[in-house]
């Protein structure tokens, strides 16, 4: 989907650096220096327009979070309702989510969300999926031991395809939902934007798994 540019999203982003970077490299080993309190580490890939990342930055002020998005006009958008209510647990940082393991040291991460990426559904772009073998060797490599994954999407191919992907990795399931939103879980459940609006076209699949030692 193409992203109207917003004229005044890269002065803004510049004007708030306290809150966002574009230069994630700069900070590899050091992103709790960009923090009030030194705590885990949990990173969303993909975080559009911030209503997920900062509901939960706000419920757990124990958890250091950071809301990776390449949309430079789209985190413009997050970084202008964190600034509404600032939270000293939540940066946002402008990257290809691809690149997670050059920004982040080995075993840093507690927790990854990847929250209704794109699916791409051809089969000859399955590489590009973010649950694809390529994605996980670098989730791995970031992940910290006792650390996961968690996954939702409205896609039901991409789910069955992330279900076999993190199986033939190795990885262990913790969770599973193919209904997330007419499971007990839900109460819990802080939804996305896309989320919101999408769940009443059909079910949202939810999986929480983590790698086993010898994957």
């Amino acid at each position: 989907m193409r992203i109207r540019k917003k004229p005044w999203a890269d002065q803004f982003i510049s004007d708030n650096e306290k809150y966002v970077t574009d230069e994630p490299k700069k900070y590899l080993g050091k992103w709790q220096e960009r923090f009030e309190k030194q705590q885990p580490l949990y990173v969303e890939v993909g975080t559009g327009k911030g209503q997920f990342i900062i509901e939960m930055a706000k419920r757990n002020p124990h958890i250091n979070f950071i809301g990776v998005e390449i949309q430079r006009s789209v985190i413009a958008v997050a970084l202008k309702k964190l600034l509404n209510d600032p939270l000293p647990n939540l940066q946002l940082v402008i990257t290809d989510g691809g690149d997670i393991n050059e920004i982040f040291y080995p075993k840093e991460v507690a927790k990854l969300f990847l929250n209704f990426s794109d699916p791409w559904p051809k089969k000859r772009h399955a590489k590009r999926r973010l649950t694809s073998p390529r994605f996980l060797d670098t989730y791995k490599e970031v992940l910290s031991d006792d650390g996961n994954i968690e996954f939702k999407t409205d896609n039901r191919g991409l789910f069955e395809y992330s279900l076999t992907s993190l199986n033939n990795y190795g990885m262990k399931f913790e969770y599973v939902s193919l209904d997330l939103h007419k499971s007990p879980e839900n109460e819990e459940n802080v939804e996305t934007e896309y989320e919101q609006k999408f769940s009443k076209k059909g079910p949202i699949y939810k999986l929480i798994a983590r790698f086993n030692e010898a994957s």
